[in-house]
């Protein structure tokens, strides 16, 4: 089943998208102030069946999309993490033996259909297309065997970045990775009984209808079971958390010339299975 998070007449809601529309879950169960409590009460199999035998409350026109969970306590981000992606930077380097991880903000990520703003501190706002595990239950040091037990669905990630701020310090991407509705999330989440998570899954991104990004899962340096294990060996996860993946080869800033987002861009990031996060470019007017 896909469940999103969007708004209506500025009421946000959470709902399940079937062939018809969708299902206003938030409207039926007031009880669920959000998906992310939905998660956490382990309500997805309920709704889901619920919404399978249910008339469709809202069309998919006319709606706003927001980040799938919009307010995850969580979320961690898996830096360089494809094979040709470590090879991207030229720099000799051998596969690394653990992840590279930092976080993101809530607030640098906006929705499907929603506006990437390209910010006047800087022209370098660049595309990253990722998969993006969402974390099912509390859980600690959760071995890879069992990794699969802990993920209550996929969703895609445009894990926008400001590439000049990334460098700013000497090991600290911060502040290129937060800047306000730099990236995004959605367009919903799909559950295991309908995509596995586990499974080959393949993510491509394009801009303006070019294709820039194409790779699959296969390619990782650190399989969603290790990336389960390892952040969980650090940090107690909560039902909501976010881990976004990885990007591929194929970022704007590894073109010569680099090829930088600008306002009027259309950037898609397609996941077979799951779906595709569109986002426009908009510059920030102070």
């Amino acid at each position: 089943m896909k469940f999103l998070t969007c708004s209506k007449d500025g009421v946000e809601t959470f709902g399940a998208v079937t062939d018809a529309g969708i299902v206003d879950l938030g409207k039926r169960h007031p009880e669920l102030p959000d998906l992310r409590e939905a998660i956490r009460q382990g309500r997805l199999g309920e709704l889901a069946a619920e919404a399978a035998s249910a008339d469709a409350d809202l069309p998919l026109e006319g709606i706003t999309y927001l980040p799938t969970i919009p307010n995850p306590e969580k979320i961690i981000c898996i830096g360089v993490n494809y094979m040709n992606r470590n090879a991207e930077y030229k720099d000799g380097s051998e596969a690394p033996k653990y992840p590279s991880v930092f976080m993101r903000a809530r607030e640098s990520l906006t929705g499907h259909d929603q506006p990437l703003i390209d910010p006047p501190e800087s022209d370098q706002l660049d595309y990253e297309g990722e998969i993006v595990i969402v974390i099912g239950k509390e859980c600690r040091r959760v071995s890879e065997a069992d990794a699969h037990e802990v993920v209550a669905g996929l969703t895609i990630m445009n894990e926008g970045s400001i590439r000049d701020w990334i460098r700013h310090g000497k090991f600290n991407v911060t502040p290129g990775k937060n800047f306000e509705k730099s990236g995004s999330m959605g367009p919903w989440m799909v559950t295991p009984d309908e995509l596995d998570p586990m499974s080959e899954l393949r993510v491509m991104t394009r801009v303006n209808g070019e294709e820039r990004q194409n790779d699959t899962t296969d390619s990782l340096m650190f399989p969603f079971r290790r990336i389960i294990n390892y952040v969980t060996s650090f940090a107690r996860l909560k039902p909501g958390d976010i881990i976004a993946t990885g990007t591929p080869n194929g970022a704007g800033a590894r073109f010569d010339p680099p090829k930088f987002l600008k306002e009027g861009d259309v950037i898609e990031v397609e996941v077979p299975g799951i779906g595709i996060l569109r986002n426009g470019v908009e510059t920030e007017r102070t």
